[in-house]
């Protein structure tokens, strides 16, 4: 029976933090404190946490977050802890019906993100889409977007690599995002006389999560965006930009990062494009193809802060020098 235990007790701690979102300190201090769990040990005597020991953290922090201390729930069973968050939850129907209400639940971008972790790793749509739009009422779109939907698709990304989430999780994160910055995008009517951005991926580049953070982005920021959805290749992207007149183009270019006809392709891009019109490359990626952005004068940005100065940056000339390239 020892052995089996000691075989379920697999994880470390960091990955209890990552799919808790409790700091490592606390996770002890329930332990040492409040018996709240009991971690076994590993030959070098390190910590080590079962799937159920995962899942009764998760309830705790729920109940804790609630308003009940710890010392109280610590000696609750998981059942009767379900039954108490349960009741808490229906207690508050009136807040979860109107999100202004629970945008004032102490929701913080981090309390946010865990909530949609644990989500997908329950494979619960409806919770993650709820999350969501609570998120939209009570943070800005700025932090909604860098701390929240940024790290929430990096953190499944690299669960997914690292076996510990399923294919079908990383699918289904990625089918409720795409339907929520789809509406983001669209949920803002730029004046006409805005500059036009077009954003897509180059040929080949499937994954398109990157490129519509950078659509819903740039829509913020007031720019008017044509949206082409992934996988182009340079003859279609210039074809949208010159029938647009845009002043500039989006890439996201997320993997592979060893892709030899894409270096031929950004240069064939260049080359077709009017040479006003501005080109912006971003996504994981992106540094493994510095040497072609740099010859053919991409601008390069590492994450959404550069981006949305470079919009300004290129909106800013735009201006400055009355381009029209219609």
């Amino acid at each position: 029976m020892a052995d089996a235990l000691s075989e379920l007790a697999r994880h470390p701690i960091g990955v209890v933090v990552r799919r808790t979102g409790l700091k490592p300190d606390l996770i002890r201090a329930w332990e040492r404190r409040y018996g709240a769990i009991e971690p076994s040990r590993s030959a070098t005597r390190r910590r080590l946490y079962r799937d159920a020991d995962i899942e009764r953290l998760n309830l705790l922090r729920q109940a804790v977050q609630a308003g009940h201390s710890i010392s109280h729930v610590a000696s609750l069973t998981n059942e009767q802890l379900r039954d108490l968050i349960r009741d808490d939850q229906s207690a508050s129907v009136a807040a979860r019906l109107e999100p202004a209400e629970a945008s004032d639940l102490k929701a913080t971008p981090q309390t946010i993100l865990t909530a949609c972790l644990s989500a997908v790793e329950r494979l619960d749509v409806t919770e993650l889409e709820l999350q969501l739009e609570q998120a939209a009422v009570a943070l800005s779109q700025i932090h909604l977007l860098e701390r929240v939907l940024v790290p929430l698709m990096q953190s499944v990304g690299g669960l997914w690599q690292q076996g510990d989430l399923r294919p079908a999780h990383e699918h289904m994160a990625t089918a409720v995002v795409r339907t929520f910055l789809g509406g983001m995008r669209t949920a803002y009517h730029p004046p006409s006389q805005a500059p036009y951005l077009v954003v897509t991926t180059p040929a080949r580049q499937h994954h398109e999560l990157g490129a519509l953070i950078a659509a819903a982005t740039a829509a913020s920021e007031g720019w008017n965006v044509l949206y082409l959805g992934p996988d182009l290749p340079p003859e279609e992207i210039a074809a949208a930009a010159h029938q647009r007149a845009v002043r500039a183009i989006a890439l996201s270019i997320t993997c592979p990062p060893d892709d030899a006809r894409l270096a031929e392709d950004l240069r064939r891009l260049r080359r077709i494009l009017d040479a006003r019109i501005e080109v912006i490359v971003g996504g994981r990626s992106a540094e493994h193809y510095q040497t072609v952005l740099a010859e053919i004068g991409a601008r390069q940005v590492s994450d959404l802060p550069e981006f949305r100065r470079t919009l300004a940056e290129i909106r800013s000339s735009n201006l400055d020098k009355n381009i029209d390239i219609t």
